[in-house]
């Protein structure tokens, strides 16, 4: 890796932007229908990007870490999110849910193996995607490691996190009354679903700026989050993690990680990242004997910091001459 990447920005080590050779509305049932695109070469090597959230939605720029002359590139809006309709749903929205989309993307498209890449919620997602269906996966490479345990959901929304970060820690805990205080995220739950657009509008913001501003190492402040994404963002993160992010048992994808059967990957982490502390990655590493990991000093949680975009570029491109499909 470049190591002079401290100066440079992420949009240095990225690819041209590309538009893509095909975009679809796929019905995956229970009412929902995905936004699905491909781009890059439609002969290449198959990879599915996993965004973040739940409900980050996917961007543009997401295609960019990919030699598109190289990579079929799949991106998608998971239930509830960015193009995919309904709008901020919850109904019929859990992680086995979005497994089976996953697989319905993937046969749709006649693609036998991929590489899944994931990060934050997209890291969870890639787990237990692998967990679930092995064979057709190639590679995981993985971001920002959330294992959707409880432990990292006190960090972030019990005060871990926001003893580095009092000011705006207040911003986001005070806005609810102390007696509520135990359960922010139950607090939050009440307001962000309770039927009253404005109050809903207001939370929601608040809970999506609560994250953005911890999400890389150089900004920490609020700025005022779009109305849509952040309800749709807000409702779904909240929606998952008032249910454990529906795994049967707390640390499940750390315990079912013999189901992956063989399955290997990368894991690239910020040293400094507030919001899925490293101590996850290294954790998941230490258990999964078909990982590397590869800590990034000075950097944070994000996938548009410069240090994890440089890693990520070079990890793809160093898989454009290998035999991944083939294994």
């Amino acid at each position: 890796m470049d190591k002079s990447h401290e100066q440079k920005s992420a949009a240095a080590y990225l690819y041209p932007p590309i538009e893509p050779y095909e975009r679809r509305m796929l019905e995956v049932g229970q009412g929902h229908t995905l936004y699905v695109e491909e781009s890059g070469n439609p002969a290449g090597q198959p990879v599915v990007v996993l965004h973040g959230g739940p409900g980050g939605g996917s961007s543009p720029m997401m295609r960019r870490f990919f030699d598109p002359e190289h990579y079929r590139i799949v991106l998608f809006d998971q239930r509830g999110c960015g193009r995919s309709r309904p709008h901020a749903s919850v109904e019929a929205n859990t992680t086995q849910h979005l497994i089976h989309d996953i697989e319905a993307i993937r046969r749709t498209l006649g693609i036998g193996r991929w590489i899944v890449f994931g990060g934050s919620w997209g890291a969870t997602l890639a787990l237990a995607y692998a967990q679930a269906h092995p064979a057709p996966v190639a590679w995981l490479v993985l971001r920002g490691v959330f294992m959707g345990t409880k432990a990292e959901l006190d960090w972030f929304y019990g005060g871990g996190a926001g003893r580095f970060y009092p000011e705006l820690w207040s911003r986001f805990a005070e806005a609810i009354p102390v007696a509520e205080r135990g359960d922010l995220i139950g607090a939050y739950r009440q307001r962000l679903f309770s039927g009253n657009f404005s109050q809903e509008t207001r939370f929601a913001r608040l809970w999506s700026d609560w994250e953005n501003a911890l999400a890389t190492v150089e900004t920490r402040f609020y700025h005022e989050t779009p109305v849509d994404y952040a309800r749709a963002f807000a409702r779904l993160e909240n929606h998952y993690f008032s249910h454990d992010c529906f795994f049967d048992r707390d640390g499940q994808l750390l315990s079912d990680l013999w189901r992956m059967n063989g399955v290997r990957g990368t894991i690239v982490q910020g040293q400094f990242d507030m919001i899925c502390p490293p101590v996850t990655a290294w954790t998941l590493h230490r258990a999964w004997p078909g990982s590397s990991l590869r800590m990034v000093p000075m950097a944070g949680h994000a996938l548009s910091e410069p240090g994890i975009t440089a890693e990520l570029v070079a990890i793809m491109d160093g898989f454009r001459h290998s035999q991944l499909m083939t294994r």
